[in-house]
């Protein structure tokens, strides 16, 4: 009788790491073109965390073999020390490509994080719109709504129709951070109700949106505390919410995805506080949850 083996497959982490270190090895290799093929089925997330590992000479060419499009997820889903070391060693034209083709709210996080010196650099060479749109959001106080929320978001009318909204929905997706839910202002911008996608999808095209919006809609102020935010989307199961002005007009949104990090480094927090963890002289808030359990999962067993 034979036996039989069975063989567990690989975790996403343990895969992750295998993908660094094939790619630090091809690039030791200055095998580039190797490089390149292994991260084209790599999630951007996960090519961050590879690049992340590397030794930090090679972090900046590892990220010039990614295409423009891949560059810029790559790039928002580094660690902020990482993004400031790669900003520093790439030529000038390379950084306007990337930081100009940011979503506005992680290019207001990313500068957030870098010297003054080289913001105002970058500022200054970055297209007239984009710059408006970062210098308004670092207008707003750090650690606030305001702060972190995007401009990009699609707005309806109350007397448009069903279909004339599914067709503005078509035409400005590109620019819009989310389309899940899209929110309805009157003629001075303030927000009257909102309105999911789905909705729109199975409502009769003729009906107006102020027939099938909700008027009793959560929102949050410019100035309300981010970590604020995140507790009512972590409540309420949100996918975003939306940022009104003192004249409670719309001019933002938050997703879910925006305070990820927030809700984390609460989690976090919550660990040290129950565990009597300390920090070690690490820069524990910039790590993920996952990270931080593996490092103190002793104080677990004891």
């Amino acid at each position: 009788m034979t036996e039989e083996t069975t063989t567990s497959l690989p975790s996403r982490r343990e895969l992750r790491e295998l993908v660094r270190q094939q790619l630090q090895a091809l690039l030791e290799t200055e095998d580039y073109k190797g490089a390149k093929a292994i991260l084209v089925p790599v999630r951007p997330a996960d090519i961050a965390e590879a690049i992340e590992g590397l030794p930090e000479g090679m972090q900046a060419i590892a990220f010039r073999l990614l295409s423009k499009a891949e560059a810029i997820d790559v790039y928002e889903n580094l660690d902020s020390s990482v993004q400031q070391s790669l900003l520093e060693k790439f030529q000038r034209q390379e950084v306007i490509d990337i930081v100009d083709k940011m979503s506005p709210d992680d290019r207001a996080r990313l500068f957030d994080e870098l010297p003054a010196k080289i913001v105002r650099r970058v500022l200054d060479h970055m297209s007239p719109s984009e710059r408006a749109t970062t210098n308004l959001l670092l207008g707003y106080e750090p650690d606030t709504a305001g702060r972190i929320m995007t401009p990009e978001y699609i707005s309806l009318k109350e007397e448009y129709t069903v279909s004339q909204s599914i067709e503005r929905i078509r035409n400005l997706s590109h620019v819009s951070e989310t389309v899940f839910y899209l929110y309805v202002t009157d003629s001075a911008r303030r927000l009257t109700g909102i309105v999911s996608l789905r909705d729109l999808i199975i409502t009769q095209p003729d009906r107006k949106i102020g027939e099938v919006m909700t008027s009793d809609t959560v929102f949050v102020h410019t100035n309300t505390d981010q970590e604020e935010v995140a507790r009512l989307i972590q409540r309420y199961d949100f996918l975003a919410v939306p940022v009104v002005d003192r004249e409670e007009r719309l001019v933002g949104i938050i997703t879910v995805d925006d305070v990820i990090d927030i809700i984390e480094r609460e989690a976090t927090e919550d660990i040290y506080a129950f565990g009597g963890v300390q920090s070690d002289g690490d820069n524990y808030f910039q790590m993920s949850l996952w990270r931080v359990a593996q490092r103190r999962v002793m104080w677990l067993l004891i």
